[in-house]
């Protein structure tokens, strides 16, 4: 449910002027995405964004939003089959990176997916999906060094990994630092760039304190 806690603070400002019919639909599925509260909600925003992201070949944002919405079904139903979830939004984020390789938010949403994988059964499911959350997370910091979201995610997992494998709150003080140093400068580079976690991140290095 953590994600859940994610104050979205990158929708709206700047698209009032927005010309382009990818604009306005943009806007529109932000809004959407916004106000969303239930299952259905967030999955009827996922579609949305999918219809876009079908209709602009040339876009990866509408796969990157249509998955983050459809992850976020994962967390907010406990009845969710959180497999068939997490196929779907690999299946979307795997559309974004045809059109954007190597990009570090694609890379985040990866981490964020094989988490909750991992969230399953971490015992059984560990050497598996927690070992893709990693190379997701590190693949994210190579690909923008910049990027706040990967210290903080990699800072959360850390946070609640046993100090003998390399976690505790020591570990995850530092990245959760990090981020909050990063996001100090972040600017992101559309209005409909991903804006998320700064929230997250103070809450959580109030939390190691």
């Amino acid at each position: 449910m953590k994600h859940l806690l994610i104050v979205i603070s990158m929708f709206i400002a700047g698209t009032a002027l927005a010309q382009t019919k990818y604009e306005s639909g943009m806007a529109k599925g932000l809004q959407q995405f916004k106000d969303a509260k239930t299952t259905e909600d967030f999955l009827a925003a996922s579609a949305f964004f999918e219809r876009i992201g079908d209709a602009e070949k040339d876009k990866w944002l509408p796969y990157y939003y249509a998955a983050y919405t459809n992850y976020l079904t994962g967390w907010i139903n406990p009845k969710a089959d959180k497999d068939k979830v997490s196929e779907k939004s690999k299946d979307l984020i795997s559309k974004a990176e045809v059109i954007e390789p190597n990009n570090s938010e694609l890379f985040c949403l990866r981490q964020m997916v094989a988490t909750q994988q991992m969230m399953v059964d971490v015992m059984a499911r560990y050497a598996t999906y927690g070992v893709e959350a990693s190379n997701a997370v590190e693949k994210a910091i190579k690909a923008d060094p910049t990027n706040p979201r990967p210290y903080y995610l990699k800072g959360q997992n850390l946070m609640n990994t046993p100090e003998a494998y390399g976690g505790g709150k020591k570990v995850a003080k530092a990245l959760f630092e990090k981020s909050l140093e990063l996001y100090k400068t972040f600017t992101p580079a559309t209005p409909f760039s991903p804006n998320w976690g700064k929230e997250e991140t103070e809450k959580l290095l109030a939390q190691c304190q």
